[in-house]
Formats: C-alpha cells, sequence, structure tokens
C-alpha cells in the first residue's frame, strides 16, 4: 500500500535541494546580483587587461590567444577561474601584458618579437583571413569597437589579429593598440568601501570615511598597423614609453607579415571621464539592433497566433461541445438505441485508451521533454528578471545545467506514473527512470564526442578537457540519475490515474485514408515554428554571431505563446485522428507538436546556408550542423510533451464525460 508523503519531510528535501543549488551555483559563478560586482579604483592604481581566446564568425573555432606571436607578462601567463559554462563554451581567460595607470594617459611599449619563422607566418596569415578575432576585457567589460559601413557605425567587440590590403593582397598584422577606457568618478562619502582593485580585497580603516575613486564604464579599442623600427625599439623595456603614434597610415608605413620579420608591439591609453553610471555600463552591449524591427516582428507574430490558435480553439470547443450536450440529453433508452448508430470517436471507445507501440520509449521521452520544458522555464525566468547577466560569463549555460540535474526528479516521476498507467502496475519502473535518466543525455554524450573530436583534431581551444567530460559524468552520475530514480519512486507512490472505460480485447480495424495521417502530423508543427521562428533569428545570431542576446522578456512571451499553440494544435489533431476512428493517437499527439523540430532543424540550415556564408569549411559546418541537430533534438522532447498531456488529459476528460456500455 503506497504511503503519503509526510509534508515535514518534503519541506526539509526541497529546501535541502535549493540550498546545494544555491552552493552549486555559487561555486560556479553563481547569481548575477547588481552591485556585487562594482570595483572603485585609486588614482595611478595599476590595472590588468585578459584575454579571452581568438574566435571567428568564418570557422567558430576558439583558439588560444597565446597560439600567435603576442607578447607574453613578464611573470608569465595565468589563467582565470573559469566555470563550467564557459569551459563549455570555449572561452579561454588568460592575463595579458597590457596594464594600465587609472586615469594616466600614457604611450607604452610591450615587446619586439624574434623574426618570425616559416610556421608564424602561415598561422598568422591564416587566422588574418579567417577574420580571427581578438577579444579583451577590462574589468569585466569586453573591448569594443565601431567601424563605418555605408556611413552606418557598427558595433563590434574585439579587433581583428590584421587585416588583408586589397591593392596587393598583403596581409598586415595589427600590431598598436589606441585604448580608450571611460571612466566615472564616484564618491564614497559615507561609505566604507570592503573590495578594491582588480584582484584584491581590503578593508577600510574606520577612520577614513570618505574616498573617492573611479569606475570603468567602459572599454573602446581602436586597432592600428605600424610599422616600427625593432631595432631601435628593441632597446626598451616593457613599458616603456614610447611617443604617441599615428595610426592612419598608408600600407608602406603598416607592419607587413613577412618571414624573417620582427614586430614591435605597443599601444596608447586615454582615460575619458564619462557620467555613466556604473549599473548602466553594459547598456551599450546589450542594445539590440533594429528594435523597431524586432517589436513589430514580434507583435505581428503574436496576433497572428492568437488569431489562428482562437479560431481553431472556439471551433474545436463548438464541436466538442454540440456532441457532448446531444448525448447528455438522451435517455438511458434512447443512448441505448444511439449506441448502435454510433460515428466517428464515439466508435473507438473500447480501444482509445489501448496500450500504445513502445510505451517504455513514450514514457522516457515525456520525462526528458517535461524534464527539459521546466529547465527552459525556470532559465527563461530567472534571465528575464535580472538574475543572469553577460558580465557572469558562462553563468546561463552553468544555470541551465545545474538546473537540469535537479529537474532529474521531475522526470522520473512523469516517465514512471505514465508507464504505470499504461501497464497498470509498477512492474519494470526502476528500468524506465534508468533510461530517462539517459536517454537524452546519451544523444548530447555523443554529439558532443563527436564534435569534440573535430575540435581536437583542428587544434581548437574549444575542445572540451577530458577532466571535464568526467567533471559531467560525475555530476550526472551523483545528482541527476539519483534525483530520477528518487522521482520515479515517488510516482509508483502517487494515485495511479484510471480510464474511464474498458478496453476491447480485440483492436478495432482502423478504415483506410485517402492520405497517411503522419502527413497531417507534420503539417501541424508549422503553427508552433510560427510563433518562434522570429526570436530564433535572434537567437543563432547571437550565438554564431557573436552578438549579445538580453531581450528574455521577449522570449518568455514567445515561450508562453509556444506552449499554449502547442497544446491546442496537439488537442486538435488528436481530436481529428479520433472522428476517423484513429485510435492510434499516443504518438501522433506527441508528434503533432514535436515536429516543431523539424522546421527548426531546417530553418538552421537555410540560416547557414543564406545568413551565415562566411561560414566555411567542413569542420565549421559539422559543428553548426551537430549543434543544432542537438538543439532540435531538445525542442522535439519538450514540445512533444506538452502535446501530448494536454492531449492525454482531453481525451481522458472526453471520454469520462460520456458513459458508453
Amino acid at each position: 500500500m503506497a504511503h503519503p508523503l509526510n509534508l515535514r519531510t518534503c519541506s526539509s528535501i526541497s529546501l535541502a535541494t535549493l540550498l546545494i543549488f544555491i552552493s552549486l551555483a555559487s561555486l560556479c559563478n553563481g547569481f548575477y546580483l547588481p552591485g556585487s560586482y562594482m570595483k572603485t579604483y585609486a588614482p595611478a592604481e595599476k590595472i590588468n587587461v585578459k584575454v579571452n581566446s581568438l574566435t571567428s564568425i568564418e570557422t567558430e573555432l576558439p583558439f588560444d590567444y597565446y597560439s600567435l606571436p603576442y607578447c607574453k607578462p613578464p611573470k608569465g601567463v595565468k589563467k582565470s577561474a573559469e566555470n563550467l559554462g564557459e569551459l563549455l563554451m570555449g572561452d579561454q581567460i588568460d592575463n595579458s601584458p597590457y596594464r594600465f595607470r587609472v586615469n594616466m594617459n600614457e604611450s607604452v611599449y610591450l615587446c619586439t618579437t624574434t623574426p618570425l619563422t616559416e610556421h608564424e607566418v602561415k598561422l598568422l596569415k591564416q587566422r588574418t583571413r579567417d577574420l580571427y578575432q581578438v577579444n579583451m576585457i577590462l574589468d569585466n567589460l569586453p573591448a569594443m569597437r565601431f567601424t563605418k559601413q555605408n556611413d552606418v557605425t557598427i558595433q563590434w567587440t574585439g579587433f581583428p589579429v590584421g587585416y588583408t590590403e586589397s591593392s596587393n593582397k598583403e596581409d598586415y598584422i595589427i600590431n598598436h593598440l589606441k585604448f580608450k577606457v571611460y571612466v566615472h568618478k564616484y564618491d564614497g562619502s559615507g561609505l566604507q568601501i570592503i573590495s578594491t582593485g582588480e584582484e584584491g580585497m581590503g578593508v577600510v580603516p574606520e577612520a577614513d570615511k570618505s574616498i573617492s575613486g573611479y569606475q570603468i564604464v567602459k572599454f573602446e579599442v581602436y586597432p592600428c598597423s605600424i610599422k616600427h623600427d625593432p631595432e631601435a625599439l628593441s632597446k626598451h623595456n616593457m613599458y616603456d614609453p614610447v611617443l604617441p603614434q599615428d595610426c592612419y597610415s598608408g600600407p608602406e608605413k603598416s607592419q607587413i607579415i613577412r618571414e624573417h620579420e620582427r614586430i614591435s608591439f605597443t599601444y596608447d591609453v586615454v582615460f575619458v571621464p564619462s557620467d555613466i553610471k556604473w549599473p548602466s555600463r553594459w547598456d551599450a552591449y546589450l542594445k539590440m539592433e533594429g528594435a523597431r524591427v524586432h517589436w513589430f516582428s514580434i507583435m505581428n507574430s503574436l496576433m497572428v497566433i492568437f488569431f489562428l490558435a482562437g479560431i481553431v480553439f472556439v471551433i474545436f470547443l463548438r464541436t466538442v461541445r454540440r456532441d457532448l450536450t446531444k448525448y447528455e440529453e438522451l435517455d438511458k433508452e434512447a443512448q441505448a438505441q444511439m449506441n448502435e448508430e454510433l460515428s466517428g470517436w464515439k466508435l473507438v471507445v473500447g480501444d482509445v485508451f489501448r496500450e500504445p507501440p513502445l510505451p517504455k520509449l513514450l514514457c522516457v521521452m515525456i520525462g526528458d521533454g517535461v524534464q527539459i520544458a521546466g529547465m527552459a522555464v525556470v532559465t527563461i525566468v530567472f534571465a528575464a528578471l535580472g538574475f543572469m547577466s553577460p558580465a557572469s560569463r558562462g553563468m546561463l549555460l552553468t544555470g541551465m545545467i545545474i538546473l537540469y540535474l535537479f529537474l532529474g526528479i521531475v522526470s522520473g516521476y512523469f516517465s514512471v506514473r505514465l508507464w504505470i498507467t499504461i501497464k497498470g502496475t509498477s512492474e519494470g519502473w526502476r528500468s524506465v527512470s534508468w533510461s530517462t535518466a539517459g536517454f537524452f543525455p546519451g544523444i548530447a554524450f555523443v554529439i558532443l564526442t563527436i564534435l569534440n573530436f573535430l575540435l581536437w583534431g583542428s587544434g581548437s581551444s574549444g575542445a572540451i578537457p577530458i577532466s571535464l567530460f568526467f567533471l559531467l559524468l560525475a555530476l550526472w552520475f551523483c545528482i541527476s540519475v539519483p534525483l530520477t530514480l528518487l522521482g520515479g519512486l515517488f510516482g509508483t507512490r502517487a494515485e495511479p490515474i484510471q480510464f474511464p472505460v474498458r478496453t476491447n480485447q480485440i483492436p478495432r480495424e482502423i478504415p483506410e485514408r485517402k492520405y497517411p495521417s503522419w502527413l497531417l502530423v507534420l503539417g501541424a508543427g508549422t503553427l508552433p515554428f510560427g510563433t518562434l521562428f522570429i526570436e530564433l533569428f535572434f537567437i543563432l545570431s547571437s550565438i554564431w554571431l557573436g552578438r549579445f542576446y538580453y531581450v528574455f522578456g521577449f522570449l518568455f512571451v514567445v515561450l508562453v505563446l509556444l506552449v499554449i499553440v502547442c497544446a491546442e494544435v496537439s488537442v486538435v489533431l488528436t481530436y481529428m485522428h479520433l472522428c476517423v476512428e484513429d485510435w492510434r493517437w499516443w504518438w501522433k499527439a506527441f508528434f503533432a507538436s514535436g515536429s516543431v523540430s523539424l522546421y527548426v532543424f531546417l530553418y538552421s540550415i537555410n540560416y547557414l546556408v543564406f545568413d551565415l556564408k562566411s561560414l566555411s569549411g567542413p569542420v565549421s559546418a559539422t559543428l553548426y550542423l551537430g549543434y543544432s541537430l542537438l538543439i532540435a533534438t531538445a525542442i522535439m522532447l519538450s514540445t512533444g510533451s506538452i502535446g501530448f498531456l494536454t492531449s492525454f488529459y482531453f481525451v481522458h476528460y472526453l471520454f469520462s464525460s460520456v458513459k458508453i456500455d
């Protein structure tokens, strides 16, 4: 006999789970709280610039910054602490020799390389022609660059490794950087600053109640290629002052990439007072281009989808309500007579709850789909409320992984309860729980392993270290699997769902149709796709073109609309199949809304062909298609689960409202 769970026990489990989640989030650079990372620098205080991996929209293969012959810090290269999300995204943040003194303008010499070897020249030219960008970070702000194309100012993050001159087809390296650092003067009168400097922690003495400093609110870079005299500059030491350089020079005064050339690196830095407040310093990065088009497209999509869904829903309500009302008005004798003249969905009353083919696979996919959908909803809600910020790198991906792990208890519960509902017994629930815990993670593991071998073969820094593989396996085995089994145990103790009608021993023959029913199922995915394809464009652009995406309010609205449309489409299609005496609705209800993933994948291919024309090479295309396939699989499981659960509730309600013997 199943025993009800004790309320105090459930509260303890929920509290313990919440504490573990918060602890893991803190270890992984957890929640971003506005103001918690604010830093104030004293005048002339030294601050260091950090460098991230080299990236390109042409290859999508990140590489280590120091894989090119750049100057290295005097005390050696040191890697910054990386969280789980940064490692999975291929971020590799290192220190750099670029060092500023707050509010002090200066021109500085860094180093002169040894004569370039043939391999270094080949590598520099390849990175230049593949449009690789150098990504720099100052006080957690990416370096911002502005270029003009057709009198339109375009904002970029990072600067190119080099450029190719169209006149002589020669390649030139960027070896001089002009930095512009915008600072906001901060007066902490009456306050105590307990954290100063980039790395260190300090406490201001109580006697000093007033302290002023500078906050970095914007970081711009202007790249140049300048032909220096290596013999003269090599006599300098690192950080020696040099004369300011003029960037606007012709090819004859630029540093060409050629074998046996020695390249000297210098930089200028200028500090500019700014009225931008520290909480608003990310506004320039998160500003979406074409905001009016974005608003208009989203609103137009919402109106069209609501209109179509409303029409379908009204028709559906009128049809079903008419059937139910007509049936309820009849007396028993008339009902018995009418049973002999039944048609449509009433004829499949003895088969509608017949066990579907591959019931275990269906239960596993429903459980994983609920887990993914729950992760997406919670993540988007947290992001829309401002708890996840681009200032915390990798935070979004880290939060998604942690949420997915802990929602294993939900997937285990749904899969096992559906299994017991179909089978009528709890026998085999452990096998269902284990399969649920390993189905989608197994698919993701296979795809990521194949793609990781491609990254390893290319020498990319985006390759996941073997230690991270073991860490992910440990998280899966120690958190997700036990919670999934626990959820399955809760599913066995929950009250089973009773079917309102009995199932006949002999299946009813399904009438032949002029066209395959699966064509209608696949076509049903177009309506849910219409709710998200506009937002999908912005998401793909942020992933593959290196842009920031931070309009989670729009995304949340689209997600709510997608759930509603998936539910309606699946219910309507299920009713249509029952009306033509097709009682095999289980899998069709799942794929009616889950087929949206097919159109998402096809749209991803369309985006690759027409919008990512610069993406070159079989490795880059394989990476793109592999990640797109993984995303489409997750969308299929989540949307399919939404449609199936809604259809199941509808069918159960429909046949429990009409008593047919």
